[in-house]
């Protein structure tokens, strides 16, 4: 999957000379909490987050009324706190790609180019829906958490075992186990009992860490 398939498109913007308060009004209304900054030509040259116009003060000073402190912060602009180098993505981006980018960079999107166009925005938010859909979180099934051999061909026996019992396999997913002689495995499955699904996979010499009926 790429993230040309889950973007955002067509994204709210910003001008650099927007005042903060205003930005700060569209990310409300819009729901948001990121806006790439385009100027009057349409290229990026920012994004500002909602954390970035919320923290925002004058420098210090003592002694400022509170009309005064409004007046100061009211001269701020977004191009004042916005980020210039921006790391971005493109449609043909693989998600986990985009994914792995934010996580290293700790950043929470990445706009969206088609060469020196703004396309589209991918945001954390965007890529949590997808590991919902990845454990099949928002579908019933059993849960079965594993400790399995990293030896080729398991991942195949597990289905295969399930598949002949009658079970559908709503999701599939590996991860990292205790060292690399063995991997953890998420499997959810439906139209099959919890016990009788149990018992052949630790037949399989499986070992469960985790069951559960969601």
């Amino acid at each position: 999957m790429l993230v040309g398939e889950r973007m955002t498109k067509r994204p709210i913007t910003t001008a650099p000379d927007t005042p903060i308060e205003e930005a700060l009004k569209v990310m409300r209304e819009s729901k948001v909490r990121r806006l790439p900054v385009v100027d009057k030509k349409g290229k990026l040259v920012g994004i500002v987050a909602e954390k970035d116009l919320l923290y925002v003060s004058p420098s210090p000073a003592t002694s400022l009324s509170i009309h005064e402190l409004h007046y100061l912060i009211s001269k701020i602009k977004v191009q004042d706190v916005m980020t210039r180098d921006v790391i971005t993505a493109t449609e043909h981006t693989p998600l986990e790609e985009a994914a792995r980018v934010m996580a290293d960079n700790k950043i929470g999107s990445l706009p969206v180019m088609r060469d020196d166009k703004l396309v589209g925005i991918i945001t954390e938010t965007d890529v949590f829906k997808i590991f919902l859909e990845l454990l099949g979180a928002r579908e019933k099934g059993i849960r079965l958490t594993m400790l399995v051999p990293e030896q080729k061909g398991v991942l195949a026996t597990i289905t295969r075992e399930i598949a002949e019992m009658g079970g559908n396999i709503i999701s599939l997913g590996t991860f990292v186990g205790e060292d690399p002689t063995n991997r953890l495995i998420t499997v959810k499955v439906s139209e099959m009992g919890e016990d009788e699904l149990v018992l052949a996979m630790e037949a399989l010499g499986m070992e469960m860490v985790d069951v559960r009926e969601m």
